[in-house]
């Protein structure tokens, strides 16, 4: 597994498609762990992009605060999961819960 968390100085950022980069997490074999973690800058924005940016990465999860529906459903043609609704906290602290299955998420973020 490996999730990636659109982030703006540290912090999950609400937007997705206009992050300013990505958190991604190497989650360990017992798919309850952290096994490694990087930074990338994400692209410049464009739709469509970051579903096959991202899929080339070997991303496998995706937690959001806030993603459109197109984005969704091309996530979703690759194999990726995609978490909306996810509060602003820190990357560390939003996969960490994630994983423990305490991750509380609401209302998309995103209304297009």
């Amino acid at each position: 597994m490996k999730i990636a968390v659109p982030v703006a100085n540290g912090k999950l950022n609400l937007h997705f498609g206009h992050c300013a980069a990505f958190d991604v997490f190497d989650i360990a074999a017992d798919g309850k762990s952290v096994a490694g973690k990087s930074s990338i800058d994400a692209p410049p924005h464009e739709p469509g992009l970051l579903p096959r940016f991202l899929g080339e990465m070997g991303i496998t999860h995706i937690i959001a605060g806030g993603m459109g529906s197109r984005a969704q459903s091309l996530f979703a043609e690759r194999g990726i999961t995609v978490c909306v609704g996810a509060e602003c906290d820190t990357s560390d602290t939003v996969v960490a819960r994630y994983l423990d299955g305490s991750l509380v998420t609401g209302t998309n973020a995103c209304d297009h």
